[in-house]
């Protein structure tokens, strides 16, 4: 396995480990028909407009993980809302009304980029997503994955880092803890665990089988 920057011959990979982890880890293609809605919510945009932070796990084959993110979620926000949502209009108009189904509530999600501006989470001012196919888990690549990025936060002076979790998936979790992570209390988000960490001389996290 090799842990390597993102190329864009890597987009249709990336976006099926997106789609084959997104029902809190597993597979999604049950919730979700159309296979391109969710990466082009979670995976997608990052990897767009924020290439330096995008890192995949290459098995000698394709890619079957992936690491994004973005160092400054204000201007993740603004850049997602002119640059990268007018490209997905035609396939996706705004919704009306209350969603009914997981993928109306996908499609809110894509909608409304602000939601991801909480006021508890200012000091971290990054935040990520990382996936990784359940065969290539818990052997490290996890954590080279983080690893790398982390590395790229620090370099680009970045203090802290957050990420927003089903409290459901608890064996995300538990990967998350391993490395560092502690809760953040977001009380709007009841269905949602919010974590952070700091970026800086602390962001190697060292080898391990794990993760």
């Amino acid at each position: 396995m090799r842990i390597r920057p993102y190329r864009t011959s890597d987009r249709d990979a990336v976006a099926d480990v997106c789609v084959r982890t997104a029902d809190a880890g597993g597979d999604s293609r049950h919730l979700y028909p159309d296979p391109e809605l969710v990466p082009s919510i979670f995976a997608l945009p990052y990897a767009e407009l924020e290439p330096a932070l995008a890192f995949v796990a290459d098995d000698g084959e394709r890619a079957v993980g992936y690491v994004v993110g973005t160092a400054d979620t204000r201007a993740f926000v603004e850049d997602y809302r002119r640059c990268w949502l007018p490209t997905l209009l035609d396939r996706y108009p705004a919704p009306t009304g209350e969603p009914t189904t997981p993928t109306g509530t996908m499609l809110r999600l894509m909608h409304t980029p602000e939601r991801m501006i909480v006021p508890e989470l200012t000091e971290y001012p990054a935040h990520l997503h990382i996936d990784l196919l359940p065969q290539h888990q818990r052997a490290g690549h996890g954590r080279a994955l983080m690893t790398a990025f982390l590395a790229a936060l620090a370099h680009a002076g970045v203090p802290a880092v957050h990420l927003g979790m089903l409290t459901a998936n608890t064996a995300a979790r538990a990967f998350y803890d391993r490395l560092g992570f502690h809760p953040i209390p977001v009380p709007a988000h009841a269905d949602l665990t919010f974590l952070g960490r700091e970026v800086g001389p602390n962001a190697w996290l060292g080898p391990s089988a794990a993760g």
